[in-house]
């Protein structure tokens, strides 16, 4: 869970006595810092004392003129870990290792299809919503509505899940898939279409 954002006053509030401890480090009066900002003296005096809220035409010049990130000025939080943390899920013999974290919305997946079974007999559904997947290794057996094929490595299918489906694996090994899966609307556009001899 992601920690509480710090409150926005408090955040702003902050500024004033960042922006005169740069101003004291680097030995510059107002008067100076007035000149290479084209900021009036009065305003950096107001700022540093918290008297004024720092806006973003203020900061840019400052941060140039202290040699510093925004980031730095403002005492922005450090950016999350942007690693996804995959918890792979076996369903029906495939594995599903998310690559998004969000719930809702575009979903990014690598699946790993095994070899379908002696017998295995295909059983199109249908659904609300909009898939697309890419073939990273092996080949993908899809029944899209009356087309029968093949995808392979390197091959792409997007379809509308409202069309009857089912994919499987024609072997004989696994086939790797990265696969996003999202509501009616976020359409990709690469389209599937049948193999042609």
């Amino acid at each position: 869970m992601d920690e509480a954002l710090p409150d926005l006053d408090d955040v702003l509030h902050a500024v004033g006595p960042r922006l005169r401890a740069l101003r004291r480090r680097r030995g510059a009066t107002l008067a100076q810092l007035s000149e290479t900002t084209g900021i009036s003296v009065s305003t950096l005096s107001r700022l540093e004392a918290g008297q004024r809220r720092p806006t973003l035409e203020l900061l840019l010049p400052l941060a140039r003129a202290h040699q510093v990130q925004l980031d730095e000025l403002v005492g922005a939080p450090a950016t999350g870990d942007p690693r996804v943390h995959a918890r792979p899920v076996t369903r029906h013999g495939s594995t599903y290792i998310p690559l998004t974290r969000r719930a809702g919305g575009l979903q990014a997946f690598k699946q790993i299809i095994p070899p379908d079974p002696p017998g295995r007999r295909p059983d199109p559904r249908t659904h609300e919503g909009y898939d697309w997947f890419y073939v990273l290794s092996g080949r993908v057996r899809l029944l899209l509505g009356e087309h029968d094929m093949i995808i392979k490595a390197g091959e792409a299918a997007e379809f509308d899940t409202r069309t009857p489906h089912w994919f499987g694996n024609p072997g004989p090994e696994p086939a790797e898939v990265l696969s996003l899966y999202g509501p009616q609307g976020e359409r990709l556009h690469v389209r599937a279409r049948p193999a042609t001899g």
